[in-house]
């Protein structure tokens, strides 16, 4: 990790982040909208008693007194002045929301990081252990989940908050006929992302196995983090088209219809892949010029080969009472073809928003915390 620290400077006065390799001078405006000050945000809920968005553009540091090796006051032209703490600017600084680091994976991944026992997950330690591996990896499999109807629900109001689309608040997974669906079928599914047409689409999916009486239907899953930054060292050119082009994806059954556009690759400001937008059922090759077309459909053709291929996919037998969660944009997920006629595969889904995971696990942190600090 690269060292960083504050420099404070009297005359003139000013505030300087300095790190291993740069010194930046942090602006007055940034500083006066951090304001420590006492009446400036409320203790509770951390929200600003003042609107930032009227703090005079040209505000200046006009003084700077250092109180000790942790605090430093600052006065600024428009009057205010207040008492601040380094380790609370750094913290602005660095604005770590103490998740863990994301780590990709692919078909060689110790699946023991990411199975978990939900009989015990009413701990803390345990749970907290639970949502660890789900936020580094994008996936958890829990064990020894009761074998009981719509037990996914409880499951997924565990972890975040159920959505509710089309399909109901869950679904059912199994061969039927006339299926509005080609996961209502026994055909095999090639990994994808579940309802990219939607706005939003939905960020996690559950998968809860009731019975499996089957020797295929393996389910698979593949880490859209590591299969793209692959795409991007092998074809830069077509990476960013499939990260800036929109693409249109379509769902129609007898009563609803929906379409969307967004690019097949997500990113966070950083250029750091999220996760993708990948149904090759759904999707159409965007109007583009012909050199442009054929740059994407190369890419895309590329993305397809590298999620197929069995050194990206994680492949095992989901049995009765396990569950998968999984991050529904950051990890492809399919199955294999089976045999209805051996016997029955059964399994119910729901969906739940993204950031339930991590309002979960702050909740544990904070609980944690304040259990620290009453000892």
């Amino acid at each position: 990790m690269q060292r960083s620290e504050l420099k404070f400077q009297q005359t003139p006065p000013s505030v300087k982040l300095l790190t291993d390799s740069s010194e930046f001078d942090i602006p007055a405006l940034w500083l006066r909208e951090k304001t420590q000050h006492v009446d400036s945000t409320d203790a509770v809920t951390k929200q600003r008693l003042f609107d930032s968005h009227l703090i005079d553009p040209e505000v200046e540091l006009v003084s700077l007194e250092k109180i000790s090796l942790e605090l430093v006051r600052l006065v600024f032209s428009d009057g205010h002045s207040a008492t601040y703490s380094t380790a609370v600017l750094l913290a602005e600084i660095h604005d770590d929301d103490h998740c863990p680091e994301l780590v990709s994976w692919d078909s060689g991944l110790d699946q023991r990081l990411v199975r978990h026992d939900w009989r015990g997950l009413d701990s803390d330690s345990a749970f907290e252990a639970a949502l660890t591996a789900y936020l580094k990896y994008g996936f958890i499999i829990l064990n020894n989940v009761p074998n009981t109807p719509e037990q996914v629900l409880d499951v997924g109001a565990k972890f975040g908050y159920v959505k509710e689309t089309n399909f109901g608040k869950y679904f059912e997974v199994y061969s039927k006929p006339l299926a509005i669906d080609l996961a209502y079928s026994s055909v095999r599914l090639g990994p994808h992302t579940d309802n990219p047409y939607r706005d939003p689409v939905p960020g996690i999916q559950l998968l809860h196995c009731l019975v499996n009486e089957t020797t295929g239907g393996l389910s698979t899953l593949v880490d859209s983090v590591k299969v793209v930054d692959a795409l991007m060292r092998e074809d830069l050119a077509g990476y960013l088209l499939l990260k800036n082009t929109p693409v249109r994806f379509r769902f129609v059954d007898k009563g609803v219809e929906l379409t969307t556009r967004r690019p097949m690759i997500n990113t966070d400001e950083a250029g750091k892949t999220l996760g993708v937008h990948y149904s090759p059922r759904l999707d159409s090759l965007p109007l583009l010029g012909e050199r442009d077309v054929k740059t994407f459909h190369k890419a895309r053709k590329r993305l397809a080969e590298l999620f197929n291929h069995p050194d990206y996919e994680l492949k095992f037998r989901l049995q009765a009472g396990e569950l998968m969660l999984f991050d529904n944009s950051r990890v492809l997920h399919g199955r294999t073809c089976y045999d209805p006629t051996e016997g029955h595969r059964h399994l119910q889904g729901c969906y739940i928003d993204l950031d339930g995971p991590r309002e979960r696990f702050s909740e544990i942190a904070k609980r944690l915390k304040s259990i620290e600090e009453a000892a």
